[in-house]
């Protein structure tokens, strides 16, 4: 996801850092972002000069200190106490009137902004992926978030050409939300034998979506699907219909994560 966001923005023409603590996520980030850059200049969709300095925007760092900016996208691993450390060591770093943004897929703004150094200036920019291809960013505020942060995190997302639209703080958000049940019930059917993961994506594929459910939580990340679902169930009251899938716990417990390990609903 940072992989994708940093290509979006720096397309959009931003001067852009990706941070990662592991060169190695940084050697994956570059690659990553260089094979999309250039699969775009074979389908005619950019040209080479274009493609380079969309690339040459693009800065890639394993220091922290070096990182100074007007806004921080955040999107690492789904725990609130990294997540806090990170924000706190760039507020110290950075100047006051700096945005932070999580592009977390379930946690609470809230309680993040709480242990933050300025809460006023926490958001949520929340992504969906592939980040460089989906146009909707949810834009999440709470009750500390300043007005005007808000507004520029607004203006920011329109100015990359992406769709922002606001919501509340709540459980998953909106799109996640509504998305548990086309993940779980899926599951569900798999599990009690209605139907096979290929019958079920080539259903929902015909019917419209774009992917269906098992080629989508492959895409996502089997572990960091299931970290939603039990965010959002717990959140909710562990209601029944959003109980997380013993299929996809099994195959998280596998290392079978979907494209990035290799395997997952699909082999890859």
């Amino acid at each position: 996801m940072g992989a994708g966001i940093a290509q979006t923005l720096a397309t959009a023409g931003y001067a852009t850092q990706v941070y990662d603590v592991q060169p190695t996520g940084l050697e994956r980030a570059s690659n990553q972002i260089r094979q999309q850059l250039d699969s775009a200049v074979a389908k005619g969709k950019l040209t080479a000069e274009a493609a380079d300095k969309i690339f040459s925007r693009i800065d890639f760092t394993d220091d922290l200190q070096s990182c100074l900016a007007d806004l921080f996208i955040e999107a690492i691993i789904e725990r609130m106490e990294d997540k806090v450390a990170l924000f706190n060591q760039l507020a110290e770093l950075n100047h006051s009137e700096c945005i932070f943004a999580s592009n977390t897929s379930s946690l609470s703004i809230t309680a993040l902004s709480k242990q933050i150094q300025h809460p006023e200036r926490v958001i949520g920019l929340h992504f969906f992926n592939p980040a460089h291809l989906m146009k909707l960013v949810e834009v999440i505020s709470t009750t500390d978030t300043d007005p005007t942060i808000a507004d520029t995190a607004w203006a920011f997302i329109e100015s990359i050409g992406k769709v922002p639209v606001r919501c509340l703080d709540t459980p998953g958000f909106i799109v996640n939300r509504v998305a548990r049940p086309y993940y779980i019930q899926a599951m569900r059917l798999v599990e009690n034998g209605n139907a096979s993961t290929e019958m079920i994506d080539r259903i929902m594929e015909s019917a419209g979506f774009k992917l269906g459910p098992f080629k989508l939580t492959d895409l996502i990340g089997q572990d960091v699907n299931l970290a939603v679902s039990r965010s959002v169930y717990e959140q909710l009251g562990q209601p029944e219909r959003l109980r997380p899938s013993p299929l996809q716990e099994q195959l998280v417990e596998q290392g079978k994560l979907g494209r990035k390990s290799g395997e997952g609903f699909y082999r890859y």
